[in-house]
């Protein structure tokens, strides 16, 4: 039995090594002509040009060079790579300190779920006013403003088979031509909040880069950083090999870490659904369409915080885990691009349409109304790098605020990144990205639309109160 197991396994291994190495090679070459064409610098993904020459050469594309088993092969991938990127979010990054933290950081974090919890509030109301009388979408649509502008390409692709459970067809499509959208927009209609902000005197140091200086600069700090060792000269014509072997045993390490993290998550992941199978319900329902990857961020701050109170925490590289972030993110997209089913975008674009304009207005309106009344007087470089990352991803919000900061002399970097690191595990693919299809589809969208305005009423008024409190002090 085990002898007539073997050719099938070898043939799916075979199959996947062949998926795995034409998805890299594709990456590479989408790399190559993204860099030429300068697409880093303006904070687009070079994935995406991979992802697009993915759509030519797929068997519906216009050079179908590839079997439709590799695109199939292709279409499993993005979760798995989701859920590496989430194991290495936080073992890269000293855990902060959370006493103190709280005053200093709460208008940014209010700001940010503001920011995510009524995207979630204007879909819902574009859903229920206008696209179910009038197209009779499904109301899950109502999740996608938030997973694709806030979670991105890979909150996209991940939760589309969720979504597409619950009745939303072509969602992982949607999400991910939504979260295209989003990156676009978030880079060119952000440079124009910046030289409105330089007209009205919003700036708390004038003298922003031109584009052109801070895209350059962006491009420089982007770049892969390389752990190369110091401490071991060469002697004339001879090749590094003890180097070769320790960065390879670097990466060992690192990725055996990540891996850990993983194995967490998928361990935490079958004993939630042990106890959900015995206690049923609706607790049942959350815990089967759970995906890893959240609890993959769980099991990244569990080994980070070990490696910290051990004192181990040489083991784990910064640069290492970065970089195996970024690599598995750019496989994701290109990987998910290139499966895009181009007929339900077509069939779907006045939704899809109504969405991201609705999604885009509401993150201007809480920038240009909310922000300046709620943060510090640096507002507008913290409320623009929060645009960046709410409409695109987290490049987009550094390279608007090099525009409009150039010497990095606020505080906005720094509020934004331990905001990132207490939020993202519920928003933008956490917790609640999950979540909050099974809720539209439990409670109706009637329900979830009025929990999510009650929470942007508490968080704006929250940061209104805490704001007028500052300043009575002051």
């Amino acid at each position: 039995m085990i002898a007539s197991l073997v050719p099938g396994v070898v043939d799916r291994v075979e199959w996947l090594a062949l998926a795995l190495a034409a998805l890299t090679a594709l990456l590479l070459v989408g790399a190559g002509l993204g860099g030429l064409l300068g697409m880093k610098r303006w904070g687009l993904p070079e994935a995406l040009l991979a992802g697009g020459l993915g759509l030519v050469v797929a068997p519906a594309g216009l050079l179908p060079l590839l079997p439709q088993r590799v695109i199939d092969l292709w279409d499993q991938l993005p979760l798995p790579l989701l859920t590496l990127v989430f194991a290495t979010l936080l073992l890269g990054k000293p855990l902060p300190k959370l006493g103190g933290l709280w005053r200093p950081l709460s208008a940014q974090v209010l700001l940010a779920l503001t920011l995510a919890f009524g995207q979630f509030l204007v879909a819902g109301l574009a859903v229920l006013l206008v696209l179910q009388p009038w197209l009779g979408v499904s109301p899950v649509m109502a999740c996608l403003i938030e997973v694709a502008y806030e979670g991105g390409h890979g909150s996209a692709a991940a939760m589309g088979p969720t979504y597409e459970r619950l009745g939303l067809e072509g969602a992982q499509a949607l999400g991910l031509a939504m979260a295209t959208v989003g990156l676009l927009v978030s880079t060119v209609v952000g440079g124009l909040l910046v030289v409105l902000a330089r007209a009205r005197g919003w700036l708390m140091f004038p003298e922003a880069l031109p584009i052109e200086e801070a895209l350059a600069i962006v491009e420089e700090e982007t770049q892969p950083l390389q752990e190369v060792p110091m401490d071991l000269p060469l002697e004339a014509g001879t090749v590094e090999v003890p180097a070769l072997w320790r960065q390879l045993a670097d990466w060992a390490v690192n990725l055996a870490l990540a891996g850990v993290a993983v194995l967490f998550g998928c361990g935490a992941l079958a004993a939630l659904r042990l106890v959900a199978d015995a206690s049923g319900g609706v607790f049942a329902l959350v815990i089967d369409a759970l995906p890893v990857f959240p609890l993959a961020l769980v099991g990244s701050l569990l080994v980070r915080l070990i490696l910290e109170k051990s004192g181990q925490t040489q083991w784990v590289s910064t640069a290492i885990q970065g970089q195996t972030g970024t690599i598995s993110a750019d496989l994701l997209i290109t990987a998910a691009t290139a499966c895009l089913d181009l007929s339900l975008l077509a069939h779907d674009w006045i939704p899809l349409t109504v969405l991201a304009l609705v999604g885009l207005l509401w993150n201007l309106g809480v920038i240009l109304l909310l922000a300046p009344r709620i943060l510090p007087p640096d507002w507008f470089e913290r409320a623009i790098i929060e645009f960046g990352q709410a409409t695109g991803v987290a490049a987009s919000g550094l390279l608007l605020l090099r525009m409009a900061d150039p010497g990095d002399r606020s505080q906005a970097v720094t509020a934004f990144s331990i905001k990132q690191l207490l939020l993202q595990p519920l928003l933008a693919g956490g917790v609640i990205t999950v979540v909050a299809p099974l809720v539209v589809d439990g409670w109706g969208l009637p329900a979830w639309t009025g929990l999510c305005l009650g929470l942007v009423v508490l968080w704006s008024g929250l940061g209104l109160w805490l704001a007028s409190r500052a300043r009575a002090a002051a």
